[in-house]
């Protein structure tokens, strides 16, 4: 009977009710090895669970896909082509909002191409569920782990520095195929982003302020990559491009910000022109950059002087703008850009 367990049935019952509404029953009892009656109480519990809708007569039941849908499917990463899985394998079993469902492909093709070209790894899994509320995206794969491929390319050993590259945008290890897009963009247009590899997890919540956090990792081999879109969200791809974009046409990435959270560790302050230029690296890359110091309660003079004077005296053409300073770092960096400090 566990293999009749609702829960074990749940990522592939949708698809299922999709292809199989007037034979559900037979095809479930059919695909796993299972009596009628048992198919039968399962999918009765499927549709007391708000999996399943029940439609038709009792004795020629119709079954479609309820609030609740869940696609999972792997694959092998040879020869894997991103838009593929989608159009042929998600996209049919889901209803979304036309511009929640327009984000998620976007997300979708981008994580999951990152897997293809990136993760040195043999099979990516990936999972879509829907709920009332939310879409939610899970791609994992079985490759070296985004922060290891960092490590190689860029020479950044430390996960949480990786981590504040990758969230300024623009950062590619393969020049000639991507742009350094996917990644940050995707993370914009999640309510909820959360990236695990080698033994590191950072998560982006919308609603606190778009930071990056450390979380707890997942204990498994290769990049997990996580991303849920709330179906009200007022929020659109073209919105999100367009924030980032200098004349707000959505075409230019010549915008970003820096979450110098990702610069801290435990009882160590802001204060070096090493860190600064550690903030600073590549942004002469786009034209405005936000230094954002959400959870920085104190920082160094040199720390500011590096980045606000000696910085942003190199690189005139670039705005420097800081954001959601303390009464105490905000002093500092008035009095460095003034030339009193």
């Amino acid at each position: 009977m566990s293999r009749l367990n609702p829960h074990h049935m749940m990522g592939w019952i949708t698809a299922a009710a999709v292809r199989h509404p007037d034979d559900l029953i037979a095809h479930v009892a059919d695909r796993v090895h299972a009596s009628k009656p048992a198919a039968r109480k399962a999918v009765a519990r499927l549709v007391e669970a708000g999996w399943l809708v029940k439609e038709g007569s009792q004795s020629r039941p119709v079954y479609r896909p309820g609030l609740f849908r869940q696609v999972v499917a792997s694959y092998p990463l040879q020869g894997l082509v991103e838009d593929v899985p989608w159009e042929r394998d998600f996209m049919p079993n889901f209803v979304l909002p036309p511009s929640v469902q327009r984000m998620a492909q976007h997300v979708f093709n981008e994580i999951l191409n990152n897997a293809i070209d990136h993760s040195g790894g043999t099979t990516v899994t990936v999972s879509l569920r829907q709920t009332p509320n939310h879409v939610q995206l899970l791609v994992s794969d079985d490759g070296r782990g985004l922060f290891d491929r960092i490590r190689e390319s860029f020479a950044i050993d430390d996960a949480q520095h990786a981590m504040l590259e990758l969230s300024k945008g623009k950062l590619t290890s393969l020049p000639d195929r991507h742009t350094g897009r996917g990644l940050f963009f995707s993370a914009q247009l999640a309510d909820v982003f959360e990236v695990h590899a080698n033994g590191s997890n950072f998560q982006r919540r919308g609603w606190d302020g778009g930071g990056w956090h450390c979380g707890k990792p997942l204990a498994r081999q290769g990049t997990s990559v996580y991303a849920s879109i709330a179906l009200d969200t007022e929020r659109t791809l073209d919105s999100v491009l367009n924030v980032w974009s200098t004349d707000r046409q959505g075409i230019a990435f010549d915008r970003t910000r820096v979450p110098l959270r990702l610069l801290l560790s435990t009882n160590t302050a802001l204060d070096s022109r090493s860190q600064a230029r550690r903030a600073a690296s590549r942004l002469q890359q786009f034209s405005h950059a936000r230094i954002d110091f959400s959870g920085v309660s104190d920082i160094g003079h040199s720390f500011a002087d590096e980045l606000f004077r000696v910085f942003a005296g190199q690189h005139p053409e670039l705005e420097l703008v800081a954001e959601n300073m303390s009464p105490k770092v905000a002093n500092l960096v008035h009095a460095t850009i003034s030339g009193q400090a």
